[in-house]
């Protein structure tokens, strides 16, 4: 793993989004199977329409080792882009995470893989696979452009985006808001008068 993609895995989306001003948020609906998973890594991009998912398997293939899938499939939630099976495929090859704007299903079985997938929800119906898609090319995900390489970060709280001519300053500004929010956290909370102090503050701009 990138050392780069080492300290942003440390990161909380909150302050790697508030670096951004909350510009490269996915849909707050795209979260979690389980609220402990967390990944990073770069972005293996996947284009389909609504109920195929052939470019899934053929970006499980083509992607590298912790690269993170992230599958523009409209938002659609009736048909699922992949299942137990196939996100167990995709764990095996060393994929690092796969995110949609979709949904999965098998929730149980993916869920028992311990392996993080992040996406609108679950469904029973399963994609079909008409050979229509396309692999590792600019996308729309969540509302947010990803160009393939970019770097995925997701928490409990969401997915963010860190565009690659930009990742060097993002992460020196994540990390610095990750440091003032840690302070203040330490200065601050379970103090009255400080409390006040710092609301004052905060309402005398």
């Amino acid at each position: 793993m990138e050392n780069i993609i080492k300290e942003f895995l440390s990161i909380p989306t909150t302050c790697i989004s508030d670096a951004m001003d909350g510009l490269n948020n996915l849909h707050p609906t795209i979260k979690p199977l389980k609220e402990e998973y967390k990944l990073a890594g770069r972005a293996f991009t996947v284009k389909v329409p609504v109920g195929e998912n052939l470019s899934v398997l053929k970006a499980i293939s083509e992607a590298k080792p912790g690269d993170i899938l992230v599958v523009d499939a409209k938002g659609d939630q009736y048909r699922a882009i992949a299942g137990d099976f196939v996100v167990g495929m995709a764990q095996t090859l060393g994929i690092g995470g796969l995110v949609v704007d979709g949904v999965i299903r098998d929730i149980v079985g993916i869920k028992a893989l311990n392996f993080p997938v992040f996406s609108r929800g679950t469904t029973v119906a399963a994609s079909g696979k008409a050979g229509v898609g396309e692999v590792n090319i600019p996308i729309s995900c969540g509302g947010v452009p990803v160009n393939p390489g970019d770097i995925i970060v997701g928490d409990a709280d969401g997915v963010v985006v860190i565009p690659r001519a930009k990742e060097q300053q993002i992460l020196a500004d994540s990390l610095e808001k990750m440091k003032k929010d840690e302070s203040r956290e330490k200065n601050i909370s379970g103090k009255p008068e400080a409390i006040r102090k710092h609301l004052e503050q905060l309402l005398s701009k």
